[in-house]
């Protein structure tokens, strides 16, 4: 069954933990606060999952079988595809050298069992809201680039026919002014005609638009 626009739009959390009465207690207090959340009950099942889903966030726990979590986060950030998902360390490993190897393997925040419920949902509502912002940043900035692009597109020389005004494209090809600019932007034209054309080719017309002009400010 298809997930509805409200469900869709909750941010995912990948909860880590080879202990099942950790993965629901977790599991559930995110699920209450808006969040959609996977469960991986080792570390060689989290990274396969990793292949299918993009989670906005890792809880990791360290102490598990076959990979610790330490090797875990570093496969993780070692991938393109996941190294900006955040990585908040939950374990019951509290020891100094721990936290420093933890933030070493690319985690970015260490929370130590038993945790408060209250600081959990901080830390991960505070990493989840960084995460977006720098990635509303980015789309921001890629648009930016693209902008900048085809703006610089229409800088430096210009070879231009003294004549007939057409301009040489890059391939060699001589093409009307503006056929050039819309290829090279994304300007729009519309058509008229100045008044030095409408005189040379419209002479009568010319002169009466003239001479309406000239009553008009005479009743002005």
């Amino acid at each position: 069954m298809a997930e509805n626009k409200s469900e869709q739009s909750k941010p995912l959390v990948l909860v880590v933990d080879d202990v099942n009465l950790n993965l629901k207690v977790v599991g559930k207090l995110l699920s209450k606060n808006g969040y959609k959340v996977s469960a991986a009950p080792t570390g060689k099942k989290a990274l396969n999952l990793l292949k299918k889903i993009e989670p906005d966030l890792i809880l990791l726990d360290i102490m598990m079988p076959g990979i610790d979590g330490f090797e875990v986060c570093e496969k993780i950030k070692n991938k393109e595809k996941t190294q900006d998902i955040p990585v908040i360390f939950l374990t019951g490993k509290n020891e100094e050298e721990d936290i420093a190897k933890g933030f070493a393997a690319g985690g970015v925040d260490y929370i130590t069992k038993p945790f408060n419920k209250s600081e959990l949902l901080a830390r991960v509502n505070s990493h989840v809201e960084l995460k977006k912002s720098k990635e509303k940043l980015q789309a921001l900035n890629e648009e930016l680039q693209e902008k900048l692009d085809k703006i610089q597109k229409l800088k430096g020389l210009v070879p231009i026919c003294a004549n007939c005004k057409k301009i040489r494209d890059d391939s060699g090809y001589w093409q009307e002014v503006e056929g050039y600019i819309s290829d090279h932007s994304e300007t729009e034209f519309s058509h008229g005609l100045c008044p030095d054309c409408m005189q040379e080719l419209y002479p009568d017309r010319y002169e009466r638009i003239q001479e309406k002009k000239k009553n008009q400010k005479d009743e002005d």
